[in-house]
């Protein structure tokens, strides 16, 4: 920090700073030298963002070395190194998200969300066609999703409020706090095996909806069990030890204290376990295969899923007209649930969050 002499004759300990521009400054210059370098090089304009983030990436940090000094140089490079990350980031996200909206907004129609996939016959045409339409792939997707929350869900909640409530410490805990974390990188695969294992003992042949289920309850048990765990150590003691001196049993503090003051944090744990198996493919393929026809017994019979509809319409696209185009719109039905569950979830974790009086 350097003293100079204030413009009223004081002193000042304020050393040089760089204009308040100077960011924006650099980052236009690099901008330009970086399309500069592009087309002098015949590069692909994929090398002009890149060029431009390195430059400006040292480009200011320099600058700011010869103004402001070491300590403020150290701090504009990790800025711009903080800045390059969240671009990292985001530009897959939104490439990704932009590619499935402009190829697959194109066949979001009335029938493709009210016709499942068996052969019809169209009256304009007079001909006979695919189907073209994801209904049964929705009720399938959806059915196969709500059991397997209805099977995973208690079974994970339970499992938390024993690890934080009743075993903490144990050598039971810790046994199976490490299962918990191994289920936590098992393959999908592995579990759609171990469905069709349990189911076809007696009959090999057996495929149904609740096999999914199953496959997928293995993958969400994990998430649920570590976000709730998570959320109910957040719980003061003091709220417990306050319902304990009230007289109320540990069971009915568990109910009413903890798992409510905890609700909406795990509430948003059950969601983003939805979000991670709402899109397995493998795992349903294998334990539930495929299936034209809407199906609304999971407990009877094979049943369709949207990964699956995406996957079948997309190798058949070189034989089938318009199965690219089917398979983009699967892709655009799957995020769309996923905004939707992840919406619902946040509204639903604000509704029951707790109150703080701020």
């Amino acid at each position: 920090m350097s003293v100079t002499t204030a413009p009223t004759g004081g002193i000042s300990l304020q050393g040089n700073r760089l204009p308040r521009f100077a960011p924006y400054v650099v980052v236009v210059g690099a901008v330009a030298l970086g399309a500069l370098v592009t087309m002098l090089l015949g590069l692909s304009w994929v090398a002009a963002p890149v060029l431009a983030v390195i430059v400006v990436d040292i480009a200011l940090p320099l600058w700011s070395r010869l103004v402001e000094g070491r300590r403020a140089a150290a701090n504009r490079g990790v800025t711009c190194l903080v800045w390059t990350a969240l671009g990292c980031t985001l530009v897959p996200l939104v490439w990704v998200l932009a590619e499935v909206v402009i190829k697959g907004a194109p066949g979001i129609n009335a029938h493709l969300l009210t016709h499942d996939g068996t052969p019809y016959f169209d009256p304009k045409t007079l001909v006979t066609t695919a189907g073209g339409g994801a209904f049964h792939a929705l009720v399938g997707t959806l059915m196969v999703t709500l059991c397997a929350v209805i099977i995973s869900v208690p079974v994970g909640l339970m499992t938390a409020v024993y690890l934080v409530e009743y075993a903490r410490g144990s050598w039971l805990a810790r046994g199976v706090t490490l299962m918990v974390d191994v289920m936590t990188g098992i393959p999908s695969i592995v579990a759609g095996l171990f469905a069709v294992a349990l189911f076809t003992l007696a009959d090999p042949s057996l495929r149904m909806g609740i096999m999914g289920s199953v496959a997928l309850s293995l993958l969400m048990i994990p998430t649920v069990v570590r976000s709730a765990e998570e959320m109910m150590r957040l719980v003061p003691n003091d709220l417990r030890e306050a319902a304990y001196a009230l007289g109320v049993p540990k069971w009915r503090t568990v109910l009413k204290v903890v798992l409510r003051t905890s609700l909406g944090g795990i509430i948003t744990g059950v969601m983003l376990a939805v979000s991670r198996v709402i899109g397995e493919t493998a795992p349903l393929l294998v334990a539930i295969g495929s299936i034209d026809e809407t199906n609304w017994n999971p407990f009877s019979g094979r049943m369709e899923t949207l990964p699956v509809f995406i996957m079948d319409n997309y190798t058949q696209g070189a034989t089938t007209p318009d199965g690219y185009k089917w398979a983009w719109s699967g892709a655009l039905l799957l995020i769309a649930i996923v905004m939707v569950l992840n919406l619902i979830a946040r509204i639903i974790g604000k509704i029951f969050a707790p109150k703080t009086g701020r």
